[in-house]
């Protein structure tokens, strides 16, 4: 299928040998993906041989991601030396912890946001050192920012005013509303220091790896779920071989934190695309984290279709359908209906009024 032919050469199963016009398809999937850097990193393990004007894109897109990963590295350090000062633990998450821990994702990864995990209790401690660092709150209306600040697993992003990095100050990694709630403190207590970078701590591996996994699958965005399903691989791939009994103990720890269902979809997701990862002597209980047939079938559906690159060479029937009910199917793991319900309710008047919607925002404080 045209629609799989990215997935399938960075997923090691492709045949390398293209036609110019194919060549053009995969760049532009891999654009479209995020994933232009790491088709560059993969063309050039391989020593594959490319048209003269997708190898220029390729070494375009690979020299931004490596600026980008310098430039990742410097404000990660920054933000971490920022709340020690304040006397704050703090712990790295995603992207940024891929690149300062040294992890297979790393490789190609663009990065965006920086994401920070620190205790509940530390939060509004956090906001201030960061407000004092130059990082300012993003301009959400009042309503959005009591949304934020009651109902969601982070505050509204900061911004730092002259160098436009943009951080993200989570207390857990999942809203505390949700279906899946996750104690932040027992993330932060598990944490790893990093010895190539002093000062900075990430989550411990099978932490790493369910993260991914509930960020991916109870969200409702799925433009860079390829990437992110190649961050899953690549962490399952690494820690299966580098960390003693790592397999038994991420089976262990989804049933500690609640977050079996994730950790299902993003084992089966993972093979599927990928080929096998999970030992065989396993293999049964992981079966077990198995939902009923009937949201399994659908869920596998939704996702077959969701993971696909978001490029019109990938488009089929029913694309829209999906990713709607994936999208509706988040706010509803999110939050229960009471809560639900007046929120998306408010959600559409403000798209559909947006003038009054600035004007009571202005005027005072949601009740």
């Amino acid at each position: 299928m045209r629609s799989a032919r990215l997935t399938a050469l960075l997923g090691g199963q492709g045949d390398w040998m293209l036609s110019d016009p194919a060549w053009e398809q995969v760049l532009g999937q891999a654009r479209r993906s995020n994933l232009a850097a790491r088709l560059a990193r993969t063309v050039g393990r391989r020593q594959v041989v490319v048209p003269e004007r997708i190898g220029l894109h390729l070494a375009a897109a690979d020299k931004v991601q490596r600026r980008a990963a310098q430039a990742m590295r410097v404000e990660a350090m920054r933000l971490v030396g920022l709340l020690h000062q304040a006397g704050i633990p703090v712990v790295l998450l995603k992207g940024a912890a891929y690149l300062m821990a040294d992890l297979p994702p790393a490789q190609g990864r663009l990065f965006g946001d920086i994401d920070l995990l620190v205790a509940r209790a530390d939060l509004a401690r956090a906001e201030s050192a960061l407000l004092g660092g130059g990082w300012i709150a993003s301009d959400l209306g009042r309503y959005n920012q009591r949304y934020y600040r009651e109902w969601m697993h982070e505050i509204p992003p900061l911004v730092h005013v002259s160098r436009g990095s943009i951080v993200d100050l989570h207390h857990t990694i999942a809203p505390p509303t949700s279906v899946f709630r996750v104690d932040g403190a027992a993330l932060l207590g598990a944490s790893r220091s990093v010895a190539a970078a002093p000062g900075c701590a990430v989550l411990q591996p099978t932490d790493m790896v369910l993260h991914s996994a509930v960020h991916l699958f109870t969200d409702g965005e799925f433009e860079q779920g390829l990437r992110d399903m190649l961050d899953l691989h690549d962490l399952l791939h690494h820690f299966g071989h580098s960390e003693p009994a790592f397999w038994p103990a991420l089976l262990d720890r989804a049933a500690q934190l609640g977050v079996q269902r994730p950790l299902y979809h993003a084992l089966h997701h993972v093979e599927r695309l990928f080929g096998p990862v999970l030992p065989d002597p396993l293999r049964r209980r992981a079966n077990e984290l198995r939902p009923p047939t009937l949201p399994r079938l659908l869920m596998a559906w939704l996702l077959a279709v969701a993971l696909r690159p978001p490029h019109p060479s990938c488009r089929q029937p029913g694309d829209g359908l999906a990713r709607w009910l994936l999208y509706v199917r988040s706010h509803w793991l999110r939050m229960p209906v009471y809560l639900l319900l007046p929120h998306l309710l408010r959600k559409a008047w403000m798209r559909r009024f947006p003038d009054r919607a600035s004007k009571q925002q202005a005027a005072g404080p949601v009740a």
